[in-house]
């Protein structure tokens, strides 16, 4: 009894503590504050979330049983079907879910200042992102580990479903697109950074080699052989770039890496999961978590200062990173952070495929949300305990800053924040690269902040060092995502396909998982070209229609879930996921609005094309760059196709579940 009420205590106590942090946080304006108290906020309020309402879903919503044999076991084929370790199936959850969104989206959407950012980041992830992830991952494992069109299709509606099946995919495509085209921007012309990157597909293929045919099951020991060998890889991109002769092979421009990005994502989805895919998102997770912890424990030790203000003058939706106000944009700039429909196709992708029991669903599900969660919260601190001159300075685009450095800060500072060409040069330098100037993505800012607290903390003559181990940290964020997601691109594929020509439906049948994977390589890697040729260096053009599309598909997932709830006899717990669902319908149906129909060129597709149409009629585009400025024009249309698309059958889902509400309760 005094154990119990000792409990409660320190529970009470725990909630006392965040709620000071969290109202230190919104609170605060003209004063600066300490970065400690945002991690103090997020572990509060993860402990908590995660011990009270995550226990109560899955015991009293979803009601887990572990007795009950999960897929895994009953159709094992040592292909796609394979009961795992369970902190291994943790590992490849997180991995293929901690994609760019919460290292990008908390950095891009930065330049409306911290507040809004971490507000959506720790409310959106307890009550909305980590309910997705745990529904979906729970109900795919009670069909066989079907895909969220599939279960659409079977528990909607024919055409509810047929909508999702199609939307779902489409939405895929544009997520990984975006994805790669944050890698691209990464590397480009950085031998290190992409020698560090290559190294550790092979690092990978031998982890996995090793645990299946050298040492069976020995899964600490490689998990310290792959770790030391990542470690390695980073030491060894430094010599490399230092050596005139080496450099020249992995000094690419972009282009070309994402000719390579998208050969690895087709090799990624045809070999078998244990080879590649599995042991790279679970070494991934041992840099991932060991540097956010790491990160964390500095930032504990360092208390850096925030210099970022709590809101700036782009709340209007001037921004220089991307065109937007504030509502709805900062809600879609931060997805994977907070909600992230992406996640619901892991969660009813590969990994119900590898889950040997059900008890572990709410540790995967739920917990491993909140752990991105808290990454989203590291990369916002990164970001904005830099001096917001130089933040803006690396994330504004050539388009609006201009290309000489002079331009640049002389438009930042303009802004009221101040930045020189001797700091940034020096800045460069330090971090082992040409210029910062213009990288934009979100990665590389992110990898500066970094940098410094790694550095402040650890040496600063090592901040090359630590810049490059950031960017291989983030860029092994992204393609951990990018493969698993081309792999369930290619199971949705096999699932629609599979409804016409059943055969193809087989995920284990060679002719199929070839063609299927080529498909869906083809269609991302066409978008990931489009990102490449943008003049502005393919943020402002694909990065909203990412977050649009990537909580669109969130709004269908929280649909299914709803509407599974609905016919399962739990219309009293409908709430759970239906809450989530209705405020993500605002804010995508209004964002969607603004991007096809806004007369700010910045913002609106149609807008931007017309303009460039303009341009080139009155004669102010160079004849030798009309063909690709008409390519844009193509691309800005589509773009606004695209997302009308979308949001036809996010409307077309939700009326469905609807109806089904409606057929119950009469």
């Amino acid at each position: 009894m005094i154990k119990k009420y000792f409990k409660n205590i320190i529970w009470i106590l725990l909630a006392i503590l965040g709620a000071l942090a969290f109202s230190t946080i919104a609170l605060s304006r003209n004063e600066s504050i300490n970065a400690v108290w945002f991690i103090t906020a997020a572990v509060c309020i993860y402990m908590i979330a995660y011990r009270f309402y995550a226990s109560w879903i899955a015991a009293k919503v979803l009601v887990i049983d572990e007795h009950r044999k999960t897929p895994a076991l009953r159709l094992q084929n040592d292909k796609d079907f394979i009961p795992t370790d369970k902190w291994i199936v943790f590992g490849h959850h997180f991995a293929a879910i901690a994609g760019p969104g919460p290292l990008v989206g908390p950095t891009l959407a930065a330049q409306f200042g911290y507040l809004p950012g971490m507000l959506w980041i720790l409310i959106g992830a307890v009550l909305g992102g980590a309910v997705q992830d745990m529904t979906t991952l729970f109900f795919s494992t009670r069909r066989n580990g079907k895909s969220l069109g599939q279960m659409a299709r079977d528990e909607i509606g024919v055409i509810g479903g047929t909508a999702s099946l199609i939307g779902t995919f489409l939405i895929m495509v544009i997520l990984i697109a975006v994805l790669g085209l944050v890698v691209v921007n990464a590397m480009k012309h950085s031998p290190w950074a992409t020698s560090t990157v290559a190294a550790t597909i092979p690092i990978a293929i031998f982890i996995g080699i090793y645990l299946r045919s050298i040492r069976t099951g020995r899964v600490l020991e490689a998990s310290l052989i792959g770790f030391g060998l990542l470690l390695l890889a980073v030491f060894a991109g430094g010599l490399i770039d230092h050596s005139q002769t080496l450099r020249t092979y992995f000094d690419h421009d972009s282009l070309t890496l994402a000719w390579a990005i998208i050969f690895y994502g087709f090799a990624a989805a045809v070999l078998p999961v244990w080879l590649l895919l599995a042991p790279r998102d679970y070494l991934s997770t041992f840099v991932k978590l060991g540097t956010v912890i790491v990160l964390a424990v500095a930032i504990i030790t360092l208390q850096p200062e925030i210099k970022m203000p709590a809101l700036t003058q782009f709340t209007d939706g001037t921004g220089p990173i991307f065109g937007g106000s504030l509502f709805p944009f900062v809600f879609i700039t931060i997805a994977c952070g907070s909600i992230s429909g992406f996640h619901s196709l892991i969660a009813s992708g590969t990994t119900p495929k590898l889950l040997d029991n059900e008890k572990y669903i709410p540790m995967i599900g739920y917990g491993a949300m909140l752990l991105e969660s808290f990454v989203a919260i590291m990369a916002l601190i990164a970001a904005t305990v830099l001096e917001p001159g130089i933040f803006f300075a690396i994330n504004s685009p050539v388009g609006v800053v201009g290309s000489e450095a002079a331009d640049a800060i002389q438009k930042i500072n303009s802004w009221g924040f101040k930045v020189t060409v001797e700091e940034m040069e020096l800045l460069a330098k330090n971090m082992g690269e040409t210029s910062l100037f213009a990288r934009t993505g979100g990665a590389p800012s992110l990898a500066v902040g970094m940098a410094n607290i790694f550095g402040k903390a650890f040496g600063t003559n090592l901040l090359a060092m630590w810049y490059h181990f950031a960017i291989m940290f983030e860029a092994i964020f992204i393609l951990t995502t990018l493969d698993a997601g081309t792999r369930v691109g290619r199971f949705m594929l096999q699932d629609m396909i599979g409804n016409i020509y059943p055969k193809f439906g087989q995920t284990s049948w060679m002719p199929s998982i070839i063609l299927s994977s080529a498909i869906v390589v083809s269609c991302w890697g066409y978008f990931l070209y489009i990102g490449v040729i943008d003049p502005n260096g393919g943020v402002n053009i694909l990065w909203p229609l990412f977050g649009i599309a990537n909580q669109m598909l969130a709004a269908i997932a929280l649909s299914v879930g709803t509407g599974i709830l609905i016919k399962s006899n739990k219309l009293k717990y409908a709430w759970v996921t239906g809450l989530p669902l209705i405020w993500l319908i605002i804010v995508t149906t209004t964002a969607a609005y603004q991007k096809i129909f806004s007369q700010d060129i910045r913002v609106g597709f149609l807008a931007a094309a017309r303009d460039l149409t303009d341009k080139i009629n009155i004669g102010l585009i160079e004849d030798s760059k009309i063909s690709i400025t008409h390519q844009l024009i193509f691309n800005q249309k589509l773009d606004a196709f695209i997302t009308l698309f979308l949001l036809i059958i996010l409307w077309t889902v939700v009326i469905d579940m609807l109806r089904i509400l409606f057929l119950k309760k009469n």
